[in-house]
């Protein structure tokens, strides 16, 4: 029973970036970006729709725009993780405001956890993520077995 529980799943060294902010907190995340740009340059950037516009608009970098958080972005954004096209989360997050999207941003969060996605919620967690010695190299993490474990509990049914 659960045999290949889990599995090897590599990161690369370019890696795909999703960028957001809450409204409070998009003007430090485009400095941040801005300070960090020569990093950022090597590397696949993606975001919710305002904040994507915003970093490459004021910074020059290219960032693949979804929709905005409160009309699915951030849904987007965990679909992309589900689906391995999402390496490495930078949300700059306003714990000090009540967000209407809410119940998004915490299934967004679930879903990188579930997934073993790094995420940094604020510009210090950022600024160590972007400093380590993984970030221009692979990393391989273990995952769960979604398939496999689908397949056991389904034969134990």
């Amino acid at each position: 029973m659960f045999e290949n529980q889990y599995v090897d799943v590599t990161i690369p060294a370019q890696k795909n970036i999703a960028l957001i902010a809450h409204d409070n907190k998009k003007a430090d995340l485009v400095e941040w970006c801005k300070k960090n740009k020569t990093i950022l340059e090597h590397h696949f950037l993606c975001g919710t729709g305002t904040t994507a516009k915003l970093v490459s608009d004021r910074t020059g970098l290219p960032v693949r725009g979804f929709n905005s958080g409160p009309l699915g972005g951030d849904q987007q954004i965990g679909a992309r993780i589900v689906d391995g096209k999402i390496d490495i989360v930078i949300f700059f997050s306003d714990p000090l405001t009540a967000q209407p999207h809410d119940p998004d941003v915490k299934a967004l969060l679930r879903i990188a956890q579930v997934y073993d996605i790094p995420i940094a919620n604020n510009m210090a967690t950022a600024d160590f993520l972007i400093t380590s010695p993984y970030m221009d190299s692979p990393y391989t993490r273990s995952l769960l077995n979604f398939r496999q474990n689908i397949d056991d509990r389904v034969k134990n049914m």
